[in-house]
């Protein structure tokens, strides 16, 4: 099954793919953080290496920016096999798929992201493909249509996911291996930037980094990002250097505060609370007043206000908590007062 390693990835920005592709580590063990996934991405990998078999299906879930691609690489790297990537918006028809799978070798993965936006056509479809590892073909259209069952290779699919809940069961229950990706701690976080920052030839000592990797929402992705933006605010308006006070100059310039929050963080909550009363308000509505897709809400900047502290999420609606009010130097109304707060002392 060893064979050399061909990784294909989806279009993106020049200046993303060429930096993204540096940043990203050469080996799983060079992976720094979810070190419970990590393991158990070995343990699978090790297992499937000794039996000569391709690796189980695998499916990520979590929010955007942990690190789901480039597990699925990783992975790829490590059997020794090719990986072709692909997303759910993307696959219209069948034939699309069968063009994906009848191309794979033997324990090759396919990488499908936001594999809950599959039409449930080709979800269908990929269902005896998971499991017996064959397709059916049709052949003509209309009432009278012949299918042709193929074969394909054993391959591995691993699917990416931010919504878990929209996956139907038969999808789910497809997957041997299901792993949650988590928001990154700080000390992890911090050890990425240094990581990066020496990839990229940064300068940048330990307060730099560290104030970098407490503004960066938990993600490796917003860390990198911050990075390469200090980076140059480093380079105009300083000596090159990222200094702890070179970063909070760089980061209060871009709008991210100490808690990591943005100005489309401090938006939807200022919305929340000067304008509906603290909530409850529905998605829709909030998405409305702040001029933002109420899926990016919801699967951008809820999951960490909620982590934080800030949001809450209730059968009626979105509603302020009381270190949301705190944060914007607000004072909570009566009914918000019963609330606890983390950030009381």
């Amino acid at each position: 099954m060893n064979r050399d390693v061909e990784i294909t990835t989806p279009a993106a920005l020049p200046e993303e793919t060429s930096t993204e592709a540096v940043l990203r580590p050469s080996r799983l063990d060079e992976f720094v953080g979810q070190h419970q996934v990590r393991a158990s991405l070995q343990i699978a990998i090790d297992a499937a290496k000794q039996r000569h078999e391709a690796l189980d299906h695998v499916l990520f879930f979590g929010p955007p920016g942990l690190g789901k691609t480039t597990l699925a690489l990783l992975m790829a790297r490590e059997m020794g096999v090719q990986c072709r990537t692909t997303s759910g918006p993307v696959l219209e028809r069948p034939g699309d798929l069968v063009g994906l799978l009848t191309a794979l070798g033997d324990g090759d993965i396919l990488f499908i992201d936001e594999i809950h936006r599959l039409r449930p056509q080709l979800e269908e479809f990929l269902y005896p493909a998971m499991e017996d590892f064959h397709v059916d073909v049709r052949l003509s259209d209309g009432p009278h249509a012949q299918t042709l069952p193929m074969s394909i290779a054993r391959f591995t699919l691993i699917g990416a996911t931010t919504r878990f809940g929209l996956l139907t069961p038969p999808m789910r229950a497809r997957f041997g291996l299901v792993e949650r990706l988590s928001f990154y701690p700080t000390d992890d976080l911090n050890s990425i930037v240094l990581r990066s920052a020496g990839v990229l030839n940064v300068p940048i000592d330990g307060a730099g980094a560290a104030e970098i990797a407490k503004r960066s929402r938990g993600t490796p992705r917003v860390a990198n990002r911050l990075l390469r933006r200090v980076r140059d605010f480093a380079e105009v308006r300083a000596d090159g250097r990222i200094t702890g006070d070179v970063a909070i100059a760089a980061l209060e310039r871009l709008n991210v505060d100490e808690f990591g929050l943005d100005d489309m963080d401090t938006r939807i909550l200022s919305t929340i609370i000067e304008k509906f009363d603290g909530g409850p308000v529905g998605l829709g509505t909030i998405a409305a007043s702040v001029g933002e897709d109420p899926a990016t809400l919801e699967e951008v900047y809820e999951p960490y206000l909620m982590q934080q502290g800030f949001l809450e999420r209730t059968a009626r609606g979105r509603m302020a908590t009381r270190n949301a009010y705190k944060r914007l130097g607000l004072t909570p109304t009566r009914r918000d007062e019963s609330q606890p707060s983390l950030l009381d002392e």
